[in-house]
């Protein structure tokens, strides 16, 4: 065998190796963008992982991985006790309303609080439950719920804000009804409004 055969074939040789190495490069390409990607992922940029259900795979995975990470730092949980330096307050009050006629009555809450609350009416009534932050430009209130041609309404708030939370009740019936609103929580103040009346503050 000369030399210059003996180049050749280790030539040939290395140029089996390159393709070989190519091929397997491609192949691990492939594999990474049909199978991978959408697996753990949830990235499907050639449509296999749909095909397969490969892609809600990924998808799981990511969600659990961001709530993972959620929980090892802390973020979004929620406080499951948060103490008070004071007892908790209720009331049961009844509120008249006329004809036509509506009402607030909102009680004092720092932010973190909660008021634990349920009312009764003795017609149907349209409501609003929002709340007016402390420093607030005057007339702006920030809407929590709403509700019409309703009688009653159970719930708990936790104010996310420093200022008075409660109801706006508008009868828009031709008869007068009663509105009975039991109420529970670490609020210190309560203030009711009126068209036309001065505003009764009541402290607990």
């Amino acid at each position: 065998m000369t030399a210059t055969t003996e180049n050749e074939q280790a030539l040939e040789a290395k140029d089996k190796i390159a393709v070989a190495a190519g091929a397997a490069l491609l192949a691990a390409g492939l594999i990474l963008v049909m199978f991978v990607l959408p697996a753990e992922y949830g990235i499907d940029p050639v449509g296999t992982g749909a095909r397969f259900g490969l892609l809600e795979l990924g998808i799981t995975g990511q969600k659990v991985q961001s709530l993972s990470a959620a929980a090892a730092s802390g973020a979004g949980q929620t406080a499951i006790i948060v103490p008070q330096d004071r007892e908790f307050k209720e009331e049961t009050v009844e509120f008249k309303i006329g004809p036509h006629e509506g009402m607030e009555y909102k009680y004092r809450l720092d932010k973190g609080e909660s008021l634990l609350y349920s009312w009764k009416a003795t017609g149907r009534v349209s409501y609003e439950l929002h709340a007016e932050p402390d420093g607030a430009p005057r007339g702006y209130a920030q809407s929590y719920e709403k509700g019409q041609g309703s009688d009653q309404a159970s719930g708990t708030l936790t104010a996310p804000f420093p200022g008075i939370h409660g109801w706006y009740w508008e009868n828009p019936g031709d008869r007068g009804v009663t509105v009975t609103l039991k109420a529970a929580g670490f609020y210190n103040m309560s203030h009711e409004f009126r068209k036309d009346a001065p505003v009764k503050t009541k402290m607990f």
